[in-house]
């Protein structure tokens, strides 16, 4: 037996590039942390995040859109930016597009019938198939369908890939157990399901030494954590053993029911330093007729009272809230009562919106349905008083020394101001200068900066040189940056401002007013 030790050897087949993705979300912060699993499932299936210039062209192999079901102009925008990537797709070969999250649950199959260029659809319980149904639909050539009616796979078990290194969502629940007339989410999400403390405090944990300092917790109704394996004094006992985390600074959550939110939760808030001074708090309506009406179990006057009793233990806390316009049957008397309401409140801010009914919820089928013109009258009443309300909250911060965490960026005019942007311990938005020479922070450290002079919707800081503190945070932002170490997600912040490559948000706003 003779063997040929110079025989020719057969070149390797070529390797095919890895197919790149994009993920854009619609909706609230739920949505965005979903957007986070959907690029690391993607990125554990082999695909690569588009570079920012693909990105901004929508020059992806892959593009998910992670849906809202909330509000009307979130279905829109689906369709709008469905109607937009048909064209790309005709000159894109083998390019999918894959429709996932709440009106993907909602609308099924209806998708690909109105978009039939959509390649998968998958609901919010079944975020883990996506990678899946993308090969099946590119080996069958033929769109890909797949609803889950419950939940398969606890989303925060699966790979993720942090939009920030700085700072994190931390899901503590998923799903509602409320009946709000209005709100669909309990219809899309189900019933809620509580995450067990040990496996929320090991993430945390695990966040932290991969270089956050701030983490949110999120919940459809965070203060109800517990319900499931029957402790009502959970959620307290979770801020105050997520607030004792070696390394975590600033600790967040949203969003609390009213008719849940008991004064142990405001007891752990204040006595937990890491617990940030901020709260928002949904009031939907401040007249009791209409808030029974939405099936909101708490009304006006409880809500005041939380407010007070929040304001006693944390004095400089900023409180925000969602506000509804235009409910059916609303009169002028209730929404004189609402306007009542949020001057008694001194709202940081509020996201108010015109309500529009969305099919499948009980108060889509009630008589006396307002005419267009009054509900958008009496938004723009609210808004201004809203809009006067932040002004002077945001005027009684000028003077005041704030720290605030640098992030990517938060700002549409920070490049031409050259100004930063960061939030405050309380949430509200600050720019801030760095003077021509000084050292400028990185995103992640934490500057004291003095507030200067205000607007509706942000502070400014021109004067002194902020004094900085560098952070690991910064650390880990920096060490991202030159592509040493393990990478927790692209730079930017949930407003789709500076997002990473992979993950983009679509602009709507992170609190949406439609859920409980």
């Amino acid at each position: 037996m003779s063997t040929t030790l110079d025989a020719p050897v057969a070149p390797a087949p070529p390797t095919e590039p890895a197919r790149t993705y994009l993920v854009k979300t619609l909706g609230c912060q739920m949505n965005v942390h979903d957007s986070e699993h959907m690029a690391g499932m993607l990125e554990q299936a082999g695909y690569v995040p588009a570079s920012p210039q693909d990105a901004a062209a929508e020059a992806a192999d892959v593009i998910v859109i992670n849906t809202c079901a909330v509000r009307e102009n979130a279905a829109d925008k689906l369709y709008g930016n469905l109607g937009r990537l048909a064209g790309a797709k005709r000159t894109r070969p083998g390019m999918q597009i894959a429709v996932g999250g709440c009106l993907a649950q909602k609308d099924r199959a209806g998708i690909v019938e109105r978009a039939p260029w959509v390649d998968v659809v998958f609901g919010t319980h079944n975020l883990d198939v996506l990678p899946a149904l993308l090969e099946r639909a590119r080996h069958n050539e033929r769109a890909e369908v797949e609803i889950a009616e419950s939940l398969q796979v606890f989303p925060s078990t699966l790979p993720t890939r942090r939009e920030s290194v700085y700072a994190g969502w931390v899901s503590i629940s998923v799903g509602c157990n409320n009946t709000c007339t209005f709100c669909i989410v309990p219809h899309l999400r189900g019933k809620e399901r509580d995450r067990r403390p040990g496996e929320i405090l090991a993430e945390i944990s695990a966040l932290v030494e991969q270089g956050a300092i701030e983490v949110t917790l999120l919940g459809q109704n965070v203060n109800s954590y517990g319900v499931e394996f029957g402790d009502r004094a959970a959620f307290a006992k979770l801020l105050r053993a997520a607030g004792a985390i070696e390394g975590l600074e600033r600790l967040r959550f949203t969003s609390p029911h009213p008719a849940a939110f008991t004064d142990d939760v405001i007891e752990a808030m204040a006595a937990t330093p890491t617990v940030m001074p901020q709260l928002h708090m949904p009031l939907q309506s401040g007249s009791d007729r209409i808030l029974r009406a939405m099936r909101r179990s708490y009304r006006a006057e409880k809500f005041l009272g939380i407010l007070d009793r929040v304001r006693a233990q944390l004095p400089d806390a900023a409180i925000t809230t969602d506000i509804i316009v235009g409910f059916p049957g609303e009169t002028e008397e209730d929404f004189a009562e609402t306007m009542r309401v949020v001057e008694a409140s001194r709202f940081a801010s509020a996201f108010t919106f015109q309500y529009s009914p969305r099919p499948g919820t009980p108060a889509a089928d009630l008589p006396d349905q307002l005419p267009k013109a009054v509900v958008q009258e009496r938004y723009e009443r609210l808004h201004a008083l809203q809009q006067r309300i932040s002004l002077e909250e945001n005027q009684a911060q000028v003077g005041r020394v704030v720290e605030v965490l640098v992030a990517e960026s938060e700002g549409r005019k920070d490049g031409a101001t050259a100004r930063l942007t960061g939030r405050a311990a309380d949430n509200r938005l600050v720019h801030f200068a760095v003077p021509e020479g000084a050292d400028a922070p990185r995103p992640g450290d934490l500057v004291r900066v003095q507030v200067t002079h205000p607007a509706p919707h942000h502070l400014v800081a021109d004067g002194a040189v902020p004094v900085v503190r560098r952070t690991r945070a910064g650390d880990a932002w920096e060490k991202r940056q030159s592509g040493d170490g393990h990478d927790h997600g692209g730079a930017g912040d949930a407003c789709g401002t500076g997002g990473p490559p992979g993950v983009v948000s679509l602009g709507l706003p992170l609190v949406p007013s439609l859920r409980p």
